[in-house]
């Protein structure tokens, strides 16, 4: 196993839902304190570390956090009611196993459902809601989950480890968006920049962009990266004029996203990937999609508006914990970034 895998499968099998991203910022900062020169945390939770340099100043941003769930409320029989964090589709989440994490520590559970053996034919037509899921974690009423310390608020996060497939292609939860903090850390373990670089590890992305707007608004930054993961169109029920993105192909360098009304990257941006892609013979694909947007968004609106790129990496089945990628695409990925960090002097006017 390779360093840069050895680092997904240590931050996939991590739990760290939106908002709880604490243990995630521990090993972010254990990882990256030997590349940069100080780090701290800001009041929202985002772990900035910044190497010092010259100008252009320019921020790698990658969102920490996973989605997941969270107690709502504790039944008279022990049973957890929950909200989810972040988006899923609700069949995803029926009868998997969840880590509840609780004052006592990691508690399992398990999301339960009625047994096909006692449902009616009309009950098999009908797709099973999450507002009508449970996590049943063993408690036998109230005072049991009490005593173990789950209460409203109580974090929850899909109960999956990382593992490998066939060929360079791995699997596991949370790869969105713990790829984009492996290529953020391994850039900054390849560059030889001389800019100043703020690598940000951001929070609760998944439920508003909320950490790159405020993290992008106290840098100020002269241009910035994001990273993130994105959808290809290269498995069975989604096809190439949804996405023309293959895994295997290289590093995504998103032109727009979200039909515009996320990030449309300005020609200069799209320039500046492109060209330093064609420079060291990176493998890259570039993307224009209609779906959804990513901390890129966030910087490129903040202040009076920050130059900003979004780079990510091609991986099937988002947002379930099943997610797919190809480690080859992860290191072009990082080592696009770490290229574009040398090269951002010449696109970007020096302070």
């Amino acid at each position: 196993m390779n360093e840069i895998q050895r680092l997904l499968e240590r931050l996939s099998n991590a739990h760290g839902i939106s908002g709880r991203e604490g243990s995630i910022q521990e090993i972010v900062r254990e990882e990256i304190g030997p590349l940069v020169d100080e780090i701290r945390v800001d009041n929202l939770g985002n772990l900035v570390a910044t190497k010092k340099g010259e100008r252009p100043s320019v921020m790698v941003a990658a969102h920490m956090d996973e989605i997941g769930l969270m107690t709502k409320y504790v039944d008279e029989k022990g049973f957890i009611r929950f909200v989810t964090i972040g988006g899923w589709f609700d069949q995803t989440l029926l009868n998997q196993r969840v880590i509840v994490h609780a004052d006592s520590g990691p508690v399992c559970g398990v999301i339960g459902s009625k047994p096909p053996h006692v449902m009616t034919p009309e009950d098999r037509k009908k797709p099973i809601e999450i507002k009508d899921m449970f996590v049943d974690a063993g408690c036998v009423d109230q005072d049991e989950a009490k005593a173990l310390g789950i209460k409203p608020g109580t974090p929850m996060s899909i109960d999956r480890t990382f593992t490998t497939l066939a060929g360079d292609r791995v699997t596991g939860k949370a790869l969105d968006n713990r790829a984009g903090v492996v290529m953020m850390i391994e850039a900054l373990k390849r560059t030889r920049s001389k800019s100043t670089i703020y690598a940000v590890g951001t929070v609760q992305e998944e439920v508003g962009l909320k950490g790159a707007k405020t993290s992008a608004f106290d840098l100020r930054p002269d241009v910035a990266l994001a990273t993130d993961v994105t959808i290809p169109g290269d498995h069975p029920g989604i096809e190439k004029k949804d996405s023309a993105l293959e895994i295997g192909k290289g590093a995504v360098i998103t032109i727009a996203d979200a039909s515009g009304r996320g990030l449309i990257a300005s020609e200069k941006v799209v320039d500046w990937l492109a060209e330093t892609a064609r420079e060291f013979e990176i493998a890259v694909q570039m993307d224009v999609s209609g779906g959804g947007t990513t901390d890129a968004t966030a910087i490129q609106l903040t202040r009076e508006g920050i130059h900003t790129g979004l780079i990510s990496v091609a991986t099937r089945y988002i947002h379930s914990p099943v997610e797919v990628l190809s480690i080859k695409d992860l290191e072009a990925s990082a080592e696009l970034i770490a290229r574009a960090l040398e090269t951002a002097p010449r696109y970007f006017k020096r302070g």
